[in-house]
């Protein structure tokens, strides 16, 4: 069969990529110069940390929002080269830029997840790009960056990427600098696990406690890898993913109950 013969929803479908959320942190505060200013600067150090890291920017979907950059990644990207020397070159350009006493300083969150993603009229839909719009808002990321005043970069990655790739080791990945935390946005429940660049995980826990732990989600948080069961309709994503302790998507009904006998 020949890829002309072939039926078009089959090119519809979606695919399970590696989706980025890079934030400055109190960007409001700055005035309209500044923040322009401080606009150009973070696209130019996240293509300079992704060219040191060996990756194409160019490839990147990119949906830029002001202070905010969302990205989905290609499908080929090596999750290790992002979580780790990516890390590494990104913290360096803030340091670097961050010396210079004109500019204001710029500190960044960063998310990263994977999952399914796929293309939608406003954008990206998928359990993936909720996900990471929901850790790169998680209020003990924001707590780490209010108590660790030098820090330049606070790091979260979800639970199913430290268990795949961080707790594999590699280039920059030690899973022993990680805190975990569970997140609780909005409709969004589920682990994941904070590094700062420079500070020991005993700082960074510490100041975790800055921020009240939320409660889990109602339904629990499940730590066992289960399969997807999920579509997108409309753009929108629909079901759930359940996987490595990540909760996402629309609530199943319960069954009905009758009256006891």
């Amino acid at each position: 069969m020949n890829e002309q013969s072939l039926p078009r929803q089959l090119y519809d479908l979606p695919h399970r990529r590696l989706c980025l959320a890079a934030d400055v942190e109190q960007y409001s505060r700055l005035d309209t110069r500044a923040q322009s200013a401080v606009q150009t600067d973070l696209v130019r150090m996240l293509d300079e940390a992704a060219s040191l890291t060996g990756l194409d920017r160019a490839a990147w979907a990119r949906q830029p929002q002001g202070d905010l950059e969302f990205a989905v990644l290609p499908e080929a990207t090596e999750e290790a080269s992002v979580l780790g020397p990516f890390v590494q070159h990104l913290t360096v350009r803030l340091r670097e830029r961050n010396t210079d006493p004109a500019v204001p300083r710029v500190r960044l969150r960063l998310a990263v997840d994977t999952g399914v993603v796929a293309d939608a009229a406003l954008g990206h839909a998928g359990p993936a790009p909720v996900a990471v719009a929901r850790y790169v808002n998680a209020q003990q990321l924001r707590a780490v960056l209010a108590t660790l005043t030098v820090a330049d970069l606070a790091v979260i990655v979800s639970d199913r990427l430290f268990q795949d790739v961080v707790r594999s080791g590699g280039p920059g990945l030690d899973p022993a600098q990680y805190v975990r935390a569970h997140v609780q946005v909005k409709e969004f429940g589920g682990y994941g696990w904070i590094q700062v660049p420079g500070h020991t995980p005993d700082e960074v826990r510490s100041s975790m406690h800055e921020a009240p732990e939320p409660l889990p989600s109602p339904e629990g948080c499940v730590t066992s890898r289960m399969p997807l069961a999920q579509h997108v309709h409309q753009g929108a994503a629909v079901g759930r993913d359940v996987f490595g302790g990540l909760t996402v998507g629309l609530p199943l009904s319960p069954p009905p109950t009758g009256p006891e006998k």
